[in-house]
């Protein structure tokens, strides 16, 4: 073997291609710049320099949440994260005590913090993240790049071939290849070329449209809560929600959104009167007083849709998959970028464990990121699956009994702080759905509310004040008490 071949072998070996610049693949680059010399992100668009729409990811001008459980994740990948988050204009909102929300079952009641989220716009949260990744010595972005295919075997993945900004089709070699490129992912399709076949896929649709306009926040309105109505799963109606998220630059971020034979408009005239058609028309009632900043933008693909790469009967070392590209989920429930956060810890994990070099490591991983994508898929698509219409996987035998007991619990998370804290805990991702059967947790349930329900959105007086400008609130919006 010659010198110089030696050194490209050792070369390679110390490199790493990232699939997409997206979030997931900013997270996948910041994971491994910490065992990687040296860290390829390769992206087909222009990315934007600063927090603006990018090309392919048209629903980032929706309401998109990142929760507690997820933001935890991001701060063990990237300390200090969050931090850079607020500095640039995101709130960070405890939960319940900034949220107004109306579950299935009824108001919950604005306890004490015992969650949080992080609320702005999508383009926000992408570009200060992608700023600090690419501040990262070992960290390449090439922009105007496609994938076109892996390359190797269908036992080891050596590098990919990418078309150039010019038309002309590179190599890049690696000892690892990470696929981040999202729910258009062509991964099933580049295995298959390597022999790597049989990926088993399922999908859930419950045929859900969301629109979203922006409109400008009241004066005195900088603390305002999160206004949430709900649709009931259990109700044989389509279902509807509507949903203001207060985001950055003195602006709130309204998205409804509708199911089979529900479905929101994309007719400006028509988004005030959808919000006063669901549940409770608070939303279109708040709206009504303030000023929209733009057009509406509506979005069809919502489906929940995974790849069971886990299961597959042969793996390639050096080829791991993260984010949407193993699966995406109904965005209503706020689970996508949590569910690759969380992917990329165990992925951290595992490569500090082990090492990048250690043969079976990407099947490894490809389990452990399976776990936190199978929860939020089982609690996606359960709810997703009893919608008229809805076209999928039907409930496996005993999910009735589950449905009615988690039904049960958000009845009492209503009014019994111990179950809101254990409720608010598996919605944000921070807790597995099995604490639900603790003990403790189950006779709370048993006990239920404990309090009458309130009759209304739990909005203070000083809130709905600002909320009309200073004038008095109107007779569908009146101050709740929350005791």
């Amino acid at each position: 073997m010659t010198r110089s071949t030696q050194t490209a072998r050792s070369a390679t070996s110390r490199r790493a291609v990232v699939v997409g610049g997206g979030m997931a693949g900013m997270l996948a680059a910041a994971v491994l710049a910490g065992v990687m010399e040296e860290v390829t992100v390769i992206e087909r668009d222009a990315l934007p320099q600063g927090p603006h729409v990018r090309k392919s990811l048209p629903q980032a001008r929706h309401v998109h949440v990142l929760w507690s459980g997820g933001a935890r994740a991001f701060e063990e990948l990237m300390p200090g994260i969050t931090g850079h988050w607020l500095a640039a204009g995101a709130r960070r909102i405890p939960l319940p005590t900034g949220l107004v929300s109306m579950t299935a079952e009824g108001w919950l009641r604005r306890w004490p913090e015992m969650q949080y989220m992080i609320a702005c716009t999508r383009d926000l949260l992408d570009w200060v993240v992608r700023e600090q990744v690419l501040k990262l010595p070992a960290v390449t972005l090439l922009q105007g790049h496609e994938m076109q295919a892996l390359e190797g075997s269908g036992g080891k993945v050596s590098g990919v071939r990418v078309r150039t900004p010019g038309g002309d089709d590179q190599s890049i070699e690696a000892a690892l290849v990470v696929d981040a490129s999202g729910r258009g992912s062509r991964a099933p399709e580049w295995l298959s070329a390597l022999g790597v076949d049989g990926i088993e896929e399922a999908e859930v649709d419950s045929g859900l449209v969301y629109a979203s306009r922006l409109y400008r926040a009241p004066e005195g309105a900088d603390d305002f809560p999160i206004v949430n109505v709900q649709s009931d799963p259990g109700d044989p109606v389509p279902g509807r929600t509507a949903t203001v998220v207060p985001v950055e630059g003195g602006r709130w971020l309204v998205t409804l959104s509708g199911t089979r034979g529900g479905e929101p408009s994309r007719d400006p005239a028509r988004f005030e009167a959808f919000a006063r058609s669901v549940r409770h028309p608070v939303v279109g009632d708040l709206i009504a007083m303030t000023e929209p900043l733009s057009d509406v933008t509506l979005t069809r693909s919502t489906v929940n849709r995974r790849r069971y790469f886990e299961r597959a009967t042969a793996w390639p070392d050096g080829f791991i998959v993260v984010g949407d590209s193993v699966a995406t989920y109904n965005p209503l429930y706020g689970q996508g970028m949590t569910v690759a956060a969380q992917g990329l810890v165990e992925l951290r994990n595992t490569l500090h464990q082990h090492g990048p070099g250690t043969p079976g490591l990407a099947r490894r991983v490809q389990r452990a990121i399976a776990r936190p994508a199978g929860l939020a898929w089982e609690l996606a698509t359960s709810q997703d699956i009893l919608y008229p219409g809805a076209v999928g996987r039907q409930p496996r035998p005993g999910t009735g009994l589950a449905n009615s007991y988690v039904n049960r619990l958000v009845r009492t998370a209503t009014g019994r702080a111990q179950i809101t804290r254990a409720f608010l805990a598996v919605v944000t991702m921070s807790e597995s759905p099995t604490t639900w059967l603790h003990p403790d947790t189950v006779v709370g349930v048993l006990r239920g509310p404990g309090r009458r329900p309130l009759s209304g959105p739990p909005l203070t007086e000083a809130e709905l004040k600002a909320a009309s400008g200073g004038a008095a609130a109107g007779p569908r919006a009146q101050a709740t008490s929350t005791p």
